[in-house]
């Protein structure tokens, strides 16, 4: 398969650092020096599905595709105002698309297992064009009471539109499950039979261990992916890590012994927006122009499950 199409779509609020000082004991220093962050794109009166709409019709218009001519939507997402039906179900109601859809919650390297699992249908002969849609309010999992949480995350709609080629070289997943160390929760409705106790509890993260976890998978899980397709680090043009962290980005950088301008960053002005960043960071760089045919580029992804995936690709 290969890409054709990308396309994303931002909150019109920006809240920058100063912003939050005004309600949060912190200041712009405290929060650029330990994530890189400056300020982020956050829902205020815009719905979810809406921002997924844009970004999905943006990359079918890139593609030269109609909503007509997709075999297949993926949805990724964490958590949204719909338990069911699925985003992709009221994304899909919104663009007119009526082909098979499903959403899948892996959390920040939901695109790179979405990409996995398109091109498992066209090995499978199942499917022409797929289009992948990455969706996430993370601003709405953390408590805007906890500095070191709702500093860190931007809200926003990244995606792709593939069809049939070469262009995927390989695709690598990886988990190492605990869930102790990056999670959320919530009450359900009760029954008459609910003995537990049950309680909301807003994103909570162990910010070192996560931080162990995200440069070493990413540094395992991208010299494994490249040594498995036959490509030398110094072969890639690019490496589209996810935004999560800029000192988690730095010490990839000096793991893996990589020049920083391969390593394109947006995450000044985005923070963490779970798995739509990555299609945001590709649908940016794509749109200036910062690809050319041929270009190899590498995709790393890592969050919460703990889970993670790479892959490496031919634009």
């Amino acid at each position: 398969m290969r890409i054709i199409g990308t396309g994303s779509a931002l909150p019109k609020t920006i809240v920058t650092n100063e912003m939050l000082s005004e309600f949060l004991d912190t200041s712009d220093e405290w929060i650029t020096t330990r994530t890189g962050i400056k300020s982020r794109h956050v829902i205020s009166d815009e719905q979810l599905e809406d921002l997924g709409a844009e970004a999905a019709m943006k990359a079918l218009e890139m593609s030269g595709l109609g909503v007509e001519d997709i075999d297949l939507f993926i949805v990724s997402n964490v958590v949204s105002e719909n338990i069911t039906p699925g985003v992709s179900c009221v994304v899909a109601e919104k663009i007119g698309l009526s082909c098979p859809m499903f959403d899948i919650n892996c959390a920040c390297p939901g695109f790179i297992y979405a990409l996995d699992m398109a091109e498992a249908y066209y090995k499978a002969g199942k499917v022409k064009n797929v289009l992948i849609a990455c969706i996430e309010e993370p601003t709405r999992m953390a408590s805007w009471d906890d500095r070191a949480t709702c500093v860190l995350f931007g809200d926003g709609a990244g995606a792709v539109v593939l069809t049939a080629g070469d262009n995927i070289k390989g695709t690598k997943l990886n988990a190492q499950p605990d869930t102790d160390k990056l999670y959320m929760r919530r009450v359900l409705e009760s029954t008459p039979y609910i003995k537990k106790a049950e309680f909301d509890i807003p994103l909570q993260m162990r910010g070192r261990e996560v931080f162990r976890f995200a440069v070493g998978a990413c540094t395992n899980g991208v010299k494994s992916l490249l040594d498995e397709v036959g490509i030398s680090k110094d072969d890639v043009s690019w490496f589209m890590v996810h935004q999560a962290n800029k000192r988690i980005i730095d010490s990839i950088i000096d793991f893996m012994q990589v020049p920083s301008d391969r390593f394109p960053v947006n995450i000044q002005d985005h923070g963490n927006s779970s798995s739509a960043s990555c299609p945001i960071l590709l649908d940016e760089c794509n749109r200036k122009g910062l690809f050319k045919q041929g270009d190899i580029i590498v995709l790393s992804a890592f969050g919460a499950g703990l889970l993670s995936g790479a892959a490496v690709l031919e634009w």
